[in-house]
């Protein structure tokens, strides 16, 4: 329907992420607004409803009939974000009320108000401009909170990276200034990978240097250390979801390195004994072990060769 796709693109417009740009979302603000299907926008008229009452708009003007309990899904990815991006108000008339009261209702904001009535007028994209200007949007505001979040990690003494959060990207981090400083002191970070990034971090001067193909990126491991002085390379998997250095794996990874004329170090890396155990039938002899919640020691499973 029409105004259920305009409603899309006014919160668009207003900076609203894109979770909170669907249709749901949309038939909220038109419960807001007050617009059935024949109204146009200056038709505006803001007015207090509950998210039971804002269903029940949705069913009766526009067909959209949802559940009941629809309500607390309403509430967590609709309600909180208007309120969040300055678009409505909790309780206008009744600001004392419990915050589980059952009376809880939402308004749009006058400004808000003003705005959607102008939608569609040359006037739109000013007064939208200002009001962006005045207020920020909530998909701004999402982005540097998860800027805040990100994994900072020092690669060298005058270079920093971050890394997107998550439990892969910090045992990475833990790798390299973890367990990097004690068993691969003054190592040079080849590569580094990261879990939205893809690449962070590749240095193909250097790998190309010792013999390394950086062709095929999918094929590196996690963490790529070079360690100059011994002449070691250390191949390092993050193991969360994927696996550890498995016989498959270290077959690839010989592979790959066949012209390196430097020792090679398989290290399989956990953040805890837990996922370790989970995946110990599958480590190939002939690696070593490193879990972070123990970062000072090794464990190696045995063949004919121990990394000191």
């Amino acid at each position: 329907m029409k105004h259920i796709e305009e409603a899309k693109i006014i919160l668009k417009c207003m900076g609203l992420p894109p979770r909170q740009c669907n249709e749901i979302s949309a038939l909220t603000l038109l419960a807001l607004a007050n617009i059935k299907q024949t109204d146009p926008w200056n038709k505006t008229k803001p007015v207090r409803l509950r998210i039971h009452d804002i269903l029940l708009f949705a069913a009766k003007e526009y067909g959209r009939e949802y559940a009941e309990n629809t309500r607390e899904t309403v509430r967590r990815q609709v309600i909180h974000q208007f309120e969040q991006a300055g678009i409505i108000d909790r309780n206008p008339d009744e600001s004392d009320l419990a915050t589980n009261s059952p009376r809880t209702h939402y308004a749009l904001k006058d400004e808000v108000v003003s705005l959607i009535r102008i939608h569609g007028k040359r006037s739109w994209e000013g007064r939208l401009k200002n009001f962006i200007n005045e207020k920020g949007t909530l998909l701004e505001i999402y982005r540097k909170k998860r800027k805040s979040v990100l994994i900072p990690v020092r690669i060298s003494s005058h270079k920093q990276i971050k890394l997107s959060p998550g439990k892969h990207n910090q045992l990475q981090a833990d790798i390299i200034e973890r367990f990097a400083p004690i068993f691969a002191p003054g190592a040079y970070l080849l590569y580094l990978g990261d879990t939205a990034q893809k690449i962070l971090h590749l240095d193909e001067k250097k790998m190309s240097e010792i013999g390394i193909p950086v062709r095929r990126h999918d094929k590196l491991p996690d963490v790529f250390l070079y360690q100059v002085e011994a002449n070691r390379i250390f191949l390092i998997e993050a193991v969360t979801s994927h696996g550890p250095i498995s016989p498959k794996r270290y077959y690839e990874l010989e592979k790959m390195i066949s012209k390196v004329k430097a020792t090679s170090i398989y290290v399989s890396a956990f953040p805890d004994f837990k996922e370790f155990r989970r995946h110990i039938t599958e480590i190939a002899w002939e690696t070593e072990v490193w879990i972070a919640e123990i970062p000072d020691h090794l464990i190696h499973f045995n063949g004919d060769r121990f990394f000191p």
